[in-house]
């Protein structure tokens, strides 16, 4: 299976939908998935998976208002928006 690790800047409408339909009243300490970077710091991320793919989303204050923004504007309107995907990056772990 695909990993692909993305920052909130960088995630793509499809991976935002599922990241509010897997938590759609938050995340909480025990979906957190924690690993050391190249530079060896502590990252946090919480997962979401497609039938191929597993993407872990780097947790931060801006992801919870990401999410509630976007679900808020789903209620809202049903325009397409384009989120930035440059720059996600990518390793492929089994």
């Amino acid at each position: 299976m695909k990993r692909v690790i993305v920052d909130y800047k960088k995630l793509n409408r499809h991976v935002l939908d599922l990241l509010v339909e897997k938590y759609p009243d938050g995340y909480d300490d025990r979906d957190i998935v924690t690993y050391r970077n190249a530079d060896n710091e502590i990252v946090e991320c919480i997962e979401v998976r497609t039938e191929d793919t597993a993407y872990l989303v780097k947790v931060s204050k801006r992801l919870v208002m990401a999410m509630e923004d976007h679900e808020e504007s789903d209620n809202d309107s049903d325009e397409e928006t384009s989120l930035d995907t440059d720059g996600l990056e990518t390793s492929e772990e089994e």
